[in-house]
């Protein structure tokens, strides 16, 4: 059964040529650079494999079976560090995505693949762009109509710290505005994909590297073979997309976000997954 519910709720990607990062300067309707950081540049070929991904985030009842089955009690949160009762709201809240930092994504993935007999793993950064975009289309956010909308009064396509405050006191919960959100609450993009514009950064299989794409190879590109960028306390950061919190100018197709893989200073209270099938048929 559990099986069955992961498989069914795959999209098919077609795979395709496209140029994949700030396309703004070119393509955008102003002809301004979407991004103010450079890591998203240079505009570059890409040509992927077709394969599938989920259409939602790694949620909190999928996670919880997982760690049954493997017979973990998930992350262990001290008394003493004046977060347990925080944490264990955030994973209360079954129909919200799991948070996770990336070696719990990463195993998550490995387990899916080993009991279903299928290629599942984190996305690359070009996988997870590509659907993001439509298939590469020139959309700079992946929501149902590439427009991000979070003002009342009009059709909403993001949520807001309004929808978060509301959730968290329906909830019973203290998160408040920091309170994560159902996956389905608004509409998917055109590909059926939910939840890219925002409701926790996506960790990416790829590590960072901000001048990836000045060497990126063409065909499925991986990311760097090594780690390859450090921060000021000497971790290497692995890649993420998405967001944290949904909200205008947030969310983008194009823009790159990086972290600690580990999460040694901070709890992945904003940090999910979703994972992808490396298979080029569609998965029945």
């Amino acid at each position: 059964k559990y099986i069955s519910q992961i498989k069914s709720q795959l999209v098919y990607v077609k795979g395709g040529e496209f140029l994949m990062g700030d396309f703004g300067e070119q393509y955008g309707k102003e002809h301004l650079p979407y991004d103010a950081n450079p890591d998203s540049k240079p505009l570059h070929k890409v040509e992927l494999t077709s394969y599938s991904i989920s259409k939602f985030k790694v949620d909190n009842s999928e996670y919880k079976n997982y760690l049954r089955f493997v017979g973990s009690g998930g992350r262990e949160i001290t008394e003493a560090s004046g977060l347990k009762e925080m944490w264990e709201e955030y994973s209360s809240m079954d129909n919200t995505p799991a948070h996770v930092d990336w070696h719990e994504a990463d195993a998550y993935c490995q387990w899916l693949a080993k009991v279903t007999k299928l290629p599942f793993a984190l996305p690359t950064e070009a996988q997870w762009e590509y659907a993001a975009r439509n298939r590469g289309q020139f959309v700079i956010a992946p929501t149902n109509d590439g427009t991000i909308r979070a003002t009342d009064g009009e059709e909403k396509n993001v949520a807001t710290e309004k929808d978060s405050k509301a959730y968290s006191q329906k909830m019973g919960t203290s998160l408040g505005v920091y309170s994560p959100l159902p996956g389905n609450l608004y509409p998917p993009n055109p590909l059926g994909i939910y939840d890219m514009a925002g409701n926790g950064w996506e960790w990416m299989k790829d590590w960072y590297d901000p001048d990836y794409y000045q060497t990126s190879s063409v065909k499925d590109p991986q990311g760097p073979d090594k780690p390859a960028y450090r921060n000021d306390d000497g971790y290497f950061y692995k890649a993420m997309r998405s967001q944290d919190y949904s909200g205008p100018g947030r969310g983008l197709t194009v823009v790159r976000y990086k972290a600690d893989p580990k999460s040694r200073d901070f709890l992945p209270s904003d940090k999910t997954a979703r994972c992808v099938v490396n298979s080029p048929e569609p998965i029945k």
